[in-house]
């Protein structure tokens, strides 16, 4: 250690020691973990453990990609989280550009608690109420319809009306918490850009067009390229709980498909190998878009 090393742990030896509890922590939960993925490439004994169990090399994965049902899977995870990319993205920038526009102060407040306010119901409450509102007897989507003569429709029970339920109330849950980053990012933009502006004759358009996109830009790219790389790691509980056996053909996407041969079938090894196999491919969309990005746009996750 160098004597400016040594020197700065003196001087700042309490923020060191502030941040060895969530470097252990990340350690101890994320990174130790993540040497347990040998299960892929082994046949798994729970009674021999880990790391007594007889190694197979690539034939779990083998098993996966050789399965009728997983390409299936594939195609069902894969289209749902680009249709919730292409719906979540654009919605929280328009929101934040709204909001930006608004002048009357407590409008402006009620917009954005109503719209962030949803953020923090759990997902077991949304889904709930998506089923009280969308259930064919006693929903309120139901009874509009019916008041218009229009026949009930059992919308969870259609795979064709799944992706819509699930991508639509996942923007109406999230969008208002999204638009917060955009909003700050708008916030610390130089008053004098509108000034001069104002000065040259602007329209509220062409401000938003030539001073606040172009702010955004920047934040907005590292936001998209982060939820492409997760496109194939859409979340397990909505899709889950929104799960039926009528919708099962649009439903059942790579995390549902894991959760029922681990830990109800228990074929831990074929669950680790789906799940490390659609972490490399996210790894690579990741590095692939972030690429792109930075060709496009000169901005990125990282360099």
């Amino acid at each position: 250690m160098g004597l400016r090393a040594r020197r700065s742990f003196a001087r700042h030896w309490t923020l060191y020691l502030l941040m060895l509890v969530p470097l252990v922590h990340l350690a101890v939960f994320k990174y130790v973990p993540m040497t347990n993925a040998v299960i892929a490439f082994k046949d798994y004994n729970i009674v021999k453990g880990i790391w007594g169990s007889d190694w197979v090399g690539l034939r779990n994965f083998q098993a996966v990609v050789d399965n009728p049902a997983f390409w299936p899977l594939v195609r069902n995870t894969f289209t749902l989280s680009f249709y919730a990319v292409i719906a979540g993205f654009p919605i929280p920038i328009l929101l934040a550009l709204a909001l930006n526009e608004i002048r009357q102060g407590f409008f402006k407040r009620t917009v954005q608690l109503v719209t962030y306010a949803p953020y923090f119901i759990s997902t077991v409450v949304v889904v709930s109420m998506t089923i009280m509102i969308l259930s064919p007897k006693i929903g309120l989507v139901s009874q509009g319809l019916g008041f218009f003569g229009v026949k009930q429709v059992d919308f969870l029970a259609d795979p064709d009306y799944f992706r819509h339920i699930y991508v639509w109330s996942d923007v109406w849950q999230t969008a208002g918490y999204s638009a917060v980053i955009y909003m700050a990012t708008l916030a610390g933009v130089d008053p004098s850009l509108y000034e001069a502006a104002r000065v040259d004759g602007a329209s509220r358009l062409q401000k938003i067009w030539h001073i606040d996109l172009p702010s955004l830009r920047p934040t907005a790219v590292i936001i998209l390229v982060l939820a492409v790389g997760n496109i194939m790691a859409i979340g397990f509980e909505k899709a889950f709980l929104l799960q039926n056996p009528l919708n099962l053909s649009s439903s059942e996407i790579i995390a549902t498909y894991v959760y029922k041969t681990g830990l109800i079938n228990a074929d831990f090894s074929q669950a680790t190998a789906v799940g490390l196999l659609n972490s490399v491919v996210n790894l690579v969309l990741l590095v692939f878009v972030n690429f792109i990005a930075k060709r496009l746009t000169g901005s990125g996750v990282w360099s």
